[in-house]
Protein backbone atom coordinates (compact mmCIF):
# COMPACT_ATOMS: atom_id res chain seq x y z
CA UNK A 1 0.00 0.00 0.00
CA UNK A 2 1.23 3.48 -0.82
CA UNK A 3 1.16 6.16 1.89
CA UNK A 4 1.86 9.82 1.17
CA UNK A 5 4.12 11.86 3.42
CA UNK A 6 2.42 15.08 4.55
CA UNK A 7 5.55 17.03 5.49
CA UNK A 8 5.71 20.21 3.34
CA UNK A 9 8.63 20.09 0.95
CA UNK A 10 9.37 16.38 1.31
CA UNK A 11 11.40 15.40 -1.78
CA UNK A 12 10.04 11.85 -2.05
CA UNK A 13 6.61 11.74 -0.36
CA UNK A 14 5.52 8.37 -1.86
CA UNK A 15 6.12 5.42 0.45
CA UNK A 16 5.19 1.76 -0.17
CA UNK A 17 4.69 -0.86 2.55
CA UNK A 18 3.68 -4.36 1.50
CA UNK A 19 2.55 -5.41 4.98
CA UNK A 20 -0.27 -2.82 4.83
CA UNK A 21 -1.78 -4.80 1.96
CA UNK A 22 -2.47 -7.66 4.38
CA UNK A 23 -5.94 -7.07 5.93
CA UNK A 24 -4.98 -9.14 8.99
CA UNK A 25 -2.09 -6.79 9.79
CA UNK A 26 -3.50 -3.47 8.60
CA UNK A 27 -5.27 -2.53 11.85
CA UNK A 28 -2.49 -3.61 14.19
CA UNK A 29 0.71 -2.60 12.37
CA UNK A 30 2.86 -0.05 14.18
CA UNK A 31 3.65 3.48 13.01
CA UNK A 32 5.35 3.88 9.64
CA UNK A 33 7.84 6.63 8.82
CA UNK A 34 8.73 8.40 5.58
CA UNK A 35 11.84 6.83 4.07
CA UNK A 36 12.93 10.26 2.85
CA UNK A 37 12.36 12.66 5.77
CA UNK A 38 11.30 10.49 8.72
CA UNK A 39 7.82 12.04 9.05
CA UNK A 40 5.22 9.80 10.77
CA UNK A 41 2.87 8.56 8.05
CA UNK A 42 -0.11 7.01 9.89
CA UNK A 43 -1.70 10.19 11.23
CA UNK A 44 -3.14 9.91 14.74
CA UNK A 45 -2.32 6.21 14.42
CA UNK A 46 -5.27 5.59 12.09
CA UNK A 47 -5.42 7.81 8.97
CA UNK A 48 -3.48 6.71 5.87
CA UNK A 49 -2.99 9.60 3.36
CA UNK A 50 -2.86 8.35 -0.22
CA UNK A 51 -3.32 11.37 -2.52
CA UNK A 52 -2.86 15.14 -2.49
CA UNK A 53 -6.23 16.73 -3.31
CA UNK A 54 -5.05 20.32 -3.41
CA UNK A 55 -3.51 23.26 -1.59
CA UNK A 56 -5.10 26.44 -0.31
CA UNK A 57 -4.11 29.55 1.58
CA UNK A 58 -3.92 27.83 4.95
CA UNK A 59 -3.11 24.24 4.17
CA UNK A 60 -3.09 21.13 2.06
CA UNK A 61 -5.84 18.53 1.71
CA UNK A 62 -5.22 14.79 1.33
CA UNK A 63 -7.42 11.85 0.49
CA UNK A 64 -6.99 9.27 3.25
CA UNK A 65 -8.35 5.97 4.57
CA UNK A 66 -9.41 5.35 8.15
CA UNK A 67 -7.94 1.97 9.02
CA UNK A 68 -10.06 1.66 12.17
CA UNK A 69 -13.35 1.49 10.29
CA UNK A 70 -14.74 -1.77 8.84
CA UNK A 71 -14.86 -0.47 5.27
CA UNK A 72 -11.62 1.59 5.38
CA UNK A 73 -13.76 4.72 5.11
CA UNK A 74 -12.39 7.41 2.82
CA UNK A 75 -12.04 10.88 4.34
CA UNK A 76 -10.31 14.22 3.80
CA UNK A 77 -7.29 15.15 5.94
CA UNK A 78 -6.53 18.88 5.97
CA UNK A 79 -3.13 19.99 7.21
CA UNK A 80 -2.51 23.48 8.54
CA UNK A 81 0.19 24.73 6.18
CA UNK A 82 0.01 28.50 5.57
CA UNK A 83 1.58 29.90 2.42
CA UNK A 84 4.34 32.51 2.51
CA UNK A 85 6.52 33.78 5.33
CA UNK A 86 3.97 34.91 7.90
CA UNK A 87 4.92 36.92 10.95
CA UNK A 88 3.93 35.69 14.40
CA UNK A 89 0.67 37.67 14.46
CA UNK A 90 -0.44 36.53 10.98
CA UNK A 91 0.50 32.93 11.81
CA UNK A 92 -1.57 33.06 14.99
CA UNK A 93 -4.59 34.39 13.06
CA UNK A 94 -4.22 31.70 10.41
CA UNK A 95 -4.00 28.99 13.05
CA UNK A 96 -7.06 30.43 14.79
CA UNK A 97 -9.04 30.26 11.53
CA UNK A 98 -8.01 26.63 11.03
CA UNK A 99 -9.09 25.71 14.55
CA UNK A 100 -12.32 27.66 14.06
CA UNK A 101 -13.12 25.51 11.01
CA UNK A 102 -12.83 22.39 13.16
CA UNK A 103 -15.09 23.88 15.83
CA UNK A 104 -17.72 24.95 13.28
CA UNK A 105 -17.71 21.53 11.58
CA UNK A 106 -18.10 19.84 14.96
CA UNK A 107 -21.01 22.11 15.91
CA UNK A 108 -22.81 22.25 12.56
CA UNK A 109 -21.69 19.27 10.49
CA UNK A 110 -23.46 16.72 12.66
CA UNK A 111 -26.69 18.74 12.56
CA UNK A 112 -27.06 19.43 8.85
CA UNK A 113 -26.80 16.89 6.02
CA UNK A 114 -25.21 19.38 3.58
CA UNK A 115 -22.26 20.35 5.78
CA UNK A 116 -19.36 17.87 6.05
CA UNK A 117 -18.93 16.14 9.41
CA UNK A 118 -15.80 16.48 11.53
CA UNK A 119 -14.07 13.19 12.40
CA UNK A 120 -10.95 14.39 14.22
CA UNK A 121 -8.75 17.40 15.05
CA UNK A 122 -5.26 16.86 16.43
CA UNK A 123 -1.68 18.26 16.53
CA UNK A 124 1.46 16.41 15.53
CA UNK A 125 4.88 17.36 16.98
CA UNK A 126 7.88 15.95 15.11
CA UNK A 127 11.57 16.61 14.84
CA UNK A 128 12.96 18.18 11.68
CA UNK A 129 15.49 15.72 10.31
CA UNK A 130 17.70 18.56 9.03
CA UNK A 131 17.53 21.27 11.71
CA UNK A 132 16.77 18.81 14.55
CA UNK A 133 14.23 21.33 15.87
CA UNK A 134 10.69 20.41 16.79
CA UNK A 135 7.95 21.23 14.30
CA UNK A 136 4.24 21.34 15.07
CA UNK A 137 1.54 20.47 12.57
CA UNK A 138 -2.24 20.58 12.94
CA UNK A 139 -4.64 18.22 11.18
CA UNK A 140 -8.39 18.27 10.61
CA UNK A 141 -10.18 15.14 9.38
CA UNK A 142 -13.60 15.52 7.80
CA UNK A 143 -16.19 13.68 5.75
CA UNK A 144 -15.33 13.12 2.08
CA UNK A 145 -17.93 14.48 -0.36
CA UNK A 146 -17.51 12.32 -3.45
CA UNK A 147 -18.28 14.55 -6.41
CA UNK A 148 -17.09 17.78 -8.02
CA UNK A 149 -17.34 21.42 -7.03
CA UNK A 150 -19.34 23.86 -9.14
CA UNK A 151 -16.21 25.58 -10.44
CA UNK A 152 -15.09 22.27 -11.96
CA UNK A 153 -18.63 21.52 -13.17
CA UNK A 154 -18.77 24.89 -14.92
CA UNK A 155 -15.52 24.16 -16.76
CA UNK A 156 -16.74 20.69 -17.73
CA UNK A 157 -20.25 21.36 -19.01
CA UNK A 158 -20.47 25.08 -19.64
CA UNK A 159 -22.78 27.78 -18.31
CA UNK A 160 -25.75 26.91 -16.11
CA UNK A 161 -29.38 27.27 -17.23
CA UNK A 162 -31.89 29.25 -15.19
CA UNK A 163 -33.49 26.18 -13.64
CA UNK A 164 -30.03 24.98 -12.55
CA UNK A 165 -29.30 28.36 -10.94
CA UNK A 166 -32.62 28.23 -9.11
CA UNK A 167 -31.67 24.80 -7.77
CA UNK A 168 -28.31 26.11 -6.50
CA UNK A 169 -30.02 29.10 -4.90
CA UNK A 170 -32.63 26.95 -3.14
CA UNK A 171 -30.16 24.42 -1.81
CA UNK A 172 -27.50 26.84 -0.60
CA UNK A 173 -30.03 29.32 0.80
CA UNK A 174 -31.39 26.55 3.01
CA UNK A 175 -27.87 25.79 4.24
CA UNK A 176 -27.19 29.50 4.84
CA UNK A 177 -30.49 29.82 6.69
CA UNK A 178 -29.32 27.09 9.05
CA UNK A 179 -25.85 28.63 9.45
CA UNK A 180 -27.19 32.13 10.11
CA UNK A 181 -29.76 30.79 12.58
CA UNK A 182 -26.80 29.33 14.47
CA UNK A 183 -25.13 32.76 14.70
CA UNK A 184 -22.48 32.15 12.06
CA UNK A 185 -21.54 33.83 8.78
CA UNK A 186 -19.65 31.78 6.19
CA UNK A 187 -17.83 34.69 4.44
CA UNK A 188 -16.43 32.64 1.57
CA UNK A 189 -19.28 31.56 -0.72
CA UNK A 190 -17.97 30.78 -4.22
CA UNK A 191 -18.34 27.97 -6.80
CA UNK A 192 -15.26 26.07 -5.61
CA UNK A 193 -16.75 25.88 -2.09
CA UNK A 194 -20.01 24.29 -3.28
CA UNK A 195 -19.71 20.57 -3.98
CA UNK A 196 -22.22 18.35 -5.79
CA UNK A 197 -22.01 14.69 -4.83
CA UNK A 198 -22.75 11.83 -7.22
CA UNK A 199 -26.39 11.74 -6.07
CA UNK A 200 -26.83 15.41 -7.01
CA UNK A 201 -26.95 16.88 -3.50
CA UNK A 202 -25.11 20.18 -2.96
CA UNK A 203 -22.79 20.71 0.01
CA UNK A 204 -21.25 23.89 1.40
CA UNK A 205 -17.53 23.50 2.16
CA UNK A 206 -14.56 25.36 3.64
CA UNK A 207 -15.61 26.89 6.94
CA UNK A 208 -12.16 28.29 7.70
CA UNK A 209 -13.35 31.88 7.24
CA UNK A 210 -16.53 31.48 9.28
CA UNK A 211 -17.30 34.23 11.75
CA UNK A 212 -19.38 33.59 14.84
CA UNK A 213 -21.59 36.60 15.51
CA UNK A 214 -23.11 38.23 18.52
CA UNK A 215 -26.60 39.72 18.62
CA UNK A 216 -26.64 43.37 19.59
CA UNK A 217 -30.12 44.84 19.73
CA UNK A 218 -31.29 42.25 17.24
CA UNK A 219 -28.58 43.19 14.74
CA UNK A 220 -26.09 40.32 14.28
CA UNK A 221 -22.74 41.68 13.21
CA UNK A 222 -19.00 41.16 13.48
CA UNK A 223 -15.94 43.01 12.34
CA UNK A 224 -14.41 41.34 9.31
CA UNK A 225 -10.79 40.35 8.90
CA UNK A 226 -9.06 40.49 5.52
CA UNK A 227 -10.17 36.98 4.59
CA UNK A 228 -12.24 36.86 1.40
CA UNK A 229 -12.23 35.71 -2.22
CA UNK A 230 -11.65 38.54 -4.66
CA UNK A 231 -14.65 39.22 -6.90
CA UNK A 232 -17.13 37.28 -4.79
CA UNK A 233 -16.96 39.31 -1.55
CA UNK A 234 -19.12 42.44 -1.10
CA UNK A 235 -17.70 45.93 -0.41
CA UNK A 236 -18.16 45.80 3.37
CA UNK A 237 -16.10 42.61 3.63
CA UNK A 238 -13.27 43.84 1.39
CA UNK A 239 -13.10 47.05 3.46
CA UNK A 240 -12.74 45.06 6.68
CA UNK A 241 -16.04 46.44 7.97
CA UNK A 242 -18.94 44.71 9.69
CA UNK A 243 -20.26 41.56 8.03
CA UNK A 244 -23.88 40.39 8.05
CA UNK A 245 -26.01 37.51 6.72
CA UNK A 246 -26.49 39.78 3.68
CA UNK A 247 -22.73 39.48 3.12
CA UNK A 248 -23.13 35.78 2.38
CA UNK A 249 -26.16 36.47 0.19
CA UNK A 250 -24.14 38.91 -1.96
CA UNK A 251 -21.43 36.28 -2.44
CA UNK A 252 -24.07 33.69 -3.39
CA UNK A 253 -25.41 36.09 -6.04
CA UNK A 254 -21.94 36.65 -7.53
CA UNK A 255 -21.54 32.86 -7.55
CA UNK A 256 -24.74 32.62 -9.60
CA UNK A 257 -23.47 35.26 -12.06
CA UNK A 258 -20.27 33.27 -12.54
CA UNK A 259 -22.27 30.09 -13.23
CA UNK A 260 -24.74 31.86 -15.53
CA UNK A 261 -22.12 33.60 -17.68
CA UNK A 262 -18.98 31.49 -17.29
CA UNK A 263 -17.08 34.74 -16.61
CA UNK A 264 -15.29 35.75 -13.39
CA UNK A 265 -17.13 38.42 -11.38
CA UNK A 266 -14.39 40.97 -12.07
CA UNK A 267 -15.31 40.95 -15.78
CA UNK A 268 -18.99 41.54 -15.01
CA UNK A 269 -18.48 44.57 -12.77
CA UNK A 270 -18.29 48.01 -14.36
CA UNK A 271 -15.90 49.84 -12.03
CA UNK A 272 -16.22 53.09 -14.01
CA UNK A 273 -19.98 53.33 -13.40
CA UNK A 274 -19.81 51.38 -10.13
CA UNK A 275 -22.45 48.84 -11.14
CA UNK A 276 -22.88 45.27 -12.30
CA UNK A 277 -23.20 44.69 -16.05
CA UNK A 278 -23.98 40.97 -16.36
CA UNK A 279 -27.25 40.79 -18.32
CA UNK A 280 -25.72 41.17 -21.83
CA UNK A 281 -23.95 37.86 -21.25
CA UNK A 282 -27.09 35.91 -20.30
CA UNK A 283 -29.94 34.75 -22.53
CA UNK A 284 -33.37 33.44 -21.58
CA UNK A 285 -33.37 34.54 -17.96
CA UNK A 286 -36.64 35.62 -16.39
CA UNK A 287 -37.17 39.11 -15.06
CA UNK A 288 -38.03 37.55 -11.72
CA UNK A 289 -34.67 35.87 -11.16
CA UNK A 290 -32.82 38.88 -12.56
CA UNK A 291 -34.63 41.13 -10.07
CA UNK A 292 -33.67 38.87 -7.15
CA UNK A 293 -30.00 38.79 -8.19
CA UNK A 294 -29.92 42.56 -8.71
CA UNK A 295 -31.23 43.19 -5.19
CA UNK A 296 -28.74 40.73 -3.70
CA UNK A 297 -25.91 42.61 -5.46
CA UNK A 298 -26.69 46.09 -4.15
CA UNK A 299 -23.59 47.72 -2.60
CA UNK A 300 -25.21 48.61 0.72
CA UNK A 301 -26.05 45.61 2.97
CA UNK A 302 -29.20 47.36 4.23
CA UNK A 303 -30.62 47.51 0.67
CA UNK A 304 -30.24 43.77 0.03
CA UNK A 305 -32.45 40.97 1.26
CA UNK A 306 -31.71 40.67 4.96
CA UNK A 307 -31.98 36.91 5.33
CA UNK A 308 -31.94 33.68 3.38
CA UNK A 309 -35.62 33.30 4.31
CA UNK A 310 -36.52 36.49 2.46
CA UNK A 311 -34.80 35.29 -0.70
CA UNK A 312 -36.56 31.93 -0.44
CA UNK A 313 -39.87 33.75 -0.13
CA UNK A 314 -39.09 35.73 -3.28
CA UNK A 315 -38.29 32.51 -5.15
CA UNK A 316 -41.52 30.95 -3.86
CA UNK A 317 -43.70 33.96 -4.66
CA UNK A 318 -46.89 33.14 -6.53
CA UNK A 319 -45.79 34.94 -9.71
CA UNK A 320 -42.46 33.14 -9.95
CA UNK A 321 -43.21 29.44 -9.55
CA UNK A 322 -43.61 28.47 -13.18
CA UNK A 323 -39.94 27.75 -13.87
CA UNK A 324 -39.08 26.32 -10.47
CA UNK A 325 -41.93 23.93 -9.65
CA UNK A 326 -39.74 20.83 -9.52
CA UNK A 327 -37.25 22.53 -7.21
CA UNK A 328 -40.07 23.95 -5.11
CA UNK A 329 -41.57 20.49 -4.66
CA UNK A 330 -38.26 19.01 -3.55
CA UNK A 331 -37.83 21.76 -0.98
CA UNK A 332 -41.36 21.46 0.38
CA UNK A 333 -41.09 17.69 0.76
CA UNK A 334 -37.77 17.85 2.62
CA UNK A 335 -38.00 15.85 5.82
CA UNK A 336 -34.81 17.18 7.40
CA UNK A 337 -35.83 18.47 10.86
CA UNK A 338 -32.70 20.61 11.22
CA UNK A 339 -33.78 22.96 8.44
CA UNK A 340 -36.23 25.48 9.76
CA UNK A 341 -39.18 26.33 7.56
CA UNK A 342 -39.52 29.75 6.02
CA UNK A 343 -41.26 31.95 8.60
CA UNK A 344 -44.49 33.67 7.72
CA UNK A 345 -43.57 37.30 7.40
CA UNK A 346 -44.46 39.99 4.87
CA UNK A 347 -43.16 38.98 1.46
CA UNK A 348 -41.18 41.29 -0.76
CA UNK A 349 -43.03 42.97 -3.56
CA UNK A 350 -44.20 40.42 -6.15
CA UNK A 351 -41.85 40.00 -9.06
CA UNK A 352 -43.00 39.64 -12.61
CA UNK A 353 -41.46 36.88 -14.67
CA UNK A 354 -40.70 37.31 -18.30
CA UNK A 355 -43.17 35.58 -20.62
CA UNK A 356 -40.57 33.04 -21.70
CA UNK A 357 -38.57 30.67 -19.53
CA UNK A 358 -35.34 28.88 -20.31
CA UNK A 359 -35.73 25.43 -21.82
CA UNK A 360 -33.97 22.42 -20.39
CA UNK A 361 -32.05 20.12 -22.74
CA UNK A 362 -34.78 17.48 -22.50
CA UNK A 363 -37.50 20.04 -23.29
CA UNK A 364 -35.60 21.25 -26.36
CA UNK A 365 -35.30 17.73 -27.76
CA UNK A 366 -38.97 16.92 -27.05
CA UNK A 367 -40.20 20.13 -28.71
CA UNK A 368 -37.83 19.68 -31.68
CA UNK A 369 -38.93 16.10 -32.29
CA UNK A 370 -42.63 16.92 -31.98
CA UNK A 371 -42.36 19.94 -34.30
CA UNK A 372 -40.54 17.89 -36.95
CA UNK A 373 -43.08 15.04 -36.74
CA UNK A 374 -46.17 17.25 -36.91
CA UNK A 375 -44.66 19.59 -39.51
CA UNK A 376 -43.81 16.80 -41.93
CA UNK A 377 -47.29 15.25 -41.65
CA UNK A 378 -49.02 18.62 -42.08
CA UNK A 379 -46.99 19.75 -45.07
CA UNK A 380 -47.06 16.39 -46.91
CA UNK A 381 -50.67 15.68 -45.97
CA UNK A 382 -52.05 19.04 -47.07
CA UNK A 383 -49.94 19.00 -50.22
CA UNK A 384 -51.81 15.85 -51.33
CA UNK A 385 -55.10 17.74 -51.40
CA UNK A 386 -54.16 21.41 -51.91
CA UNK A 387 -50.98 21.15 -54.02
CA UNK A 388 -48.73 24.23 -53.60
CA UNK A 389 -51.15 26.16 -51.30
CA UNK A 390 -51.08 23.13 -49.00
CA UNK A 391 -47.36 23.56 -48.44
CA UNK A 392 -47.84 27.23 -47.55
CA UNK A 393 -50.70 26.43 -45.16
CA UNK A 394 -48.67 23.61 -43.59
CA UNK A 395 -45.67 25.90 -43.07
CA UNK A 396 -47.88 28.57 -41.50
CA UNK A 397 -49.38 26.05 -39.10
CA UNK A 398 -45.91 24.75 -38.28
CA UNK A 399 -44.69 28.32 -37.59
CA UNK A 400 -47.66 28.90 -35.31
CA UNK A 401 -46.87 25.65 -33.51
CA UNK A 402 -43.28 26.76 -32.89
CA UNK A 403 -44.50 30.13 -31.56
CA UNK A 404 -46.96 28.47 -29.15
CA UNK A 405 -44.19 26.18 -27.90
CA UNK A 406 -41.78 29.08 -27.46
CA UNK A 407 -44.32 31.05 -25.45
CA UNK A 408 -45.02 27.91 -23.40
CA UNK A 409 -48.71 28.17 -24.31
CA UNK A 410 -48.41 24.53 -25.33
CA UNK A 411 -47.02 22.29 -22.61
CA UNK A 412 -45.72 18.73 -22.98
CA UNK A 413 -49.14 17.28 -22.11
CA UNK A 414 -50.64 19.36 -24.92
CA UNK A 415 -48.10 17.90 -27.34
CA UNK A 416 -49.21 14.40 -26.33
CA UNK A 417 -52.87 15.30 -26.97
CA UNK A 418 -52.09 16.83 -30.39
CA UNK A 419 -49.96 13.86 -31.40
CA UNK A 420 -52.71 11.44 -30.34
CA UNK A 421 -55.30 13.41 -32.36
CA UNK A 422 -53.01 13.31 -35.41
CA UNK A 423 -52.73 9.52 -35.23
CA UNK A 424 -56.49 9.28 -34.68
CA UNK A 425 -57.19 11.36 -37.82
CA UNK A 426 -54.86 9.15 -39.86
CA UNK A 427 -56.69 6.04 -38.67
CA UNK A 428 -60.05 7.66 -39.50
CA UNK A 429 -58.76 8.53 -42.97
CA UNK A 430 -57.99 4.85 -43.51
CA UNK A 431 -61.41 3.79 -42.25
CA UNK A 432 -63.24 6.13 -44.65
CA UNK A 433 -60.83 5.44 -47.53
CA UNK A 434 -59.65 9.05 -47.61
CA UNK A 435 -56.09 7.77 -47.57
CA UNK A 436 -54.68 4.35 -48.37
CA UNK A 437 -52.33 2.41 -46.11
CA UNK A 438 -49.27 3.26 -48.22
CA UNK A 439 -49.97 6.99 -47.91
CA UNK A 440 -50.44 6.77 -44.13
CA UNK A 441 -47.22 4.76 -43.78
CA UNK A 442 -45.38 7.31 -45.91
CA UNK A 443 -46.64 10.17 -43.72
CA UNK A 444 -45.66 8.40 -40.48
CA UNK A 445 -42.22 7.45 -41.75
CA UNK A 446 -41.62 10.96 -43.07
CA UNK A 447 -42.69 12.44 -39.73
CA UNK A 448 -40.36 10.16 -37.77
CA UNK A 449 -37.42 10.84 -40.10
CA UNK A 450 -37.99 14.59 -39.91
CA UNK A 451 -38.32 14.44 -36.11
CA UNK A 452 -35.07 12.51 -35.80
CA UNK A 453 -33.27 14.95 -38.09
CA UNK A 454 -34.53 17.99 -36.19
CA UNK A 455 -33.46 16.46 -32.86
CA UNK A 456 -29.98 15.83 -34.29
CA UNK A 457 -29.70 19.40 -35.62
CA UNK A 458 -30.90 20.85 -32.30
CA UNK A 459 -28.38 18.75 -30.35
CA UNK A 460 -25.58 19.89 -32.69
CA UNK A 461 -26.44 23.57 -32.32
CA UNK A 462 -26.69 23.22 -28.53
CA UNK A 463 -23.25 21.60 -28.43
CA UNK A 464 -21.78 24.38 -30.61
CA UNK A 465 -23.39 27.00 -28.34
CA UNK A 466 -21.89 25.43 -25.21
CA UNK A 467 -18.44 25.26 -26.82
CA UNK A 468 -18.61 28.90 -27.86
CA UNK A 469 -19.83 29.87 -24.37
CA UNK A 470 -16.74 28.27 -22.85
CA UNK A 471 -14.43 30.09 -25.27
CA UNK A 472 -16.01 33.54 -25.01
Amino acid sequence: MEILCTRPGCTHPQNNFSDLDDPSKLKTVQQKYCTSCGMPLILAGRYLPSKLLGKGGFGAAFLAKDRFTPTMRLCVVKQFQPEGNLNAQALAIAQQLFEREAIILENLGSKHPQIPQLYAFFPLVVSNHITKEEEQFFYLVQELIDGEDLETELKRKGVFLENEIIEVLHEILLVLQFIHDNNCIHRDIKPSNIMRDKQGRLYLLDFGAVKQVTANAGNPQKRSTGIYSMGFAPPEQMQGSTVYPATDLYALATTCLNLLTGKPPEELYDSYNNCWNWKPYVTNISDGLASILDQLLLPSPSDRYQSASEVLQALHSSQYQGSSSSVKTSIQTSSNPSISSVPSQPSPAPISPSPTKSFSSVDLLIYSGFTGFEGAILILGLKKFLSAPGIVIGCMIMGGLIYLEYRRILDKKDLLIIGTLTLFLLIISLFFNILVLDSVSFLLISGLVTATGLIAVTSLFKLIYQLLSRIF
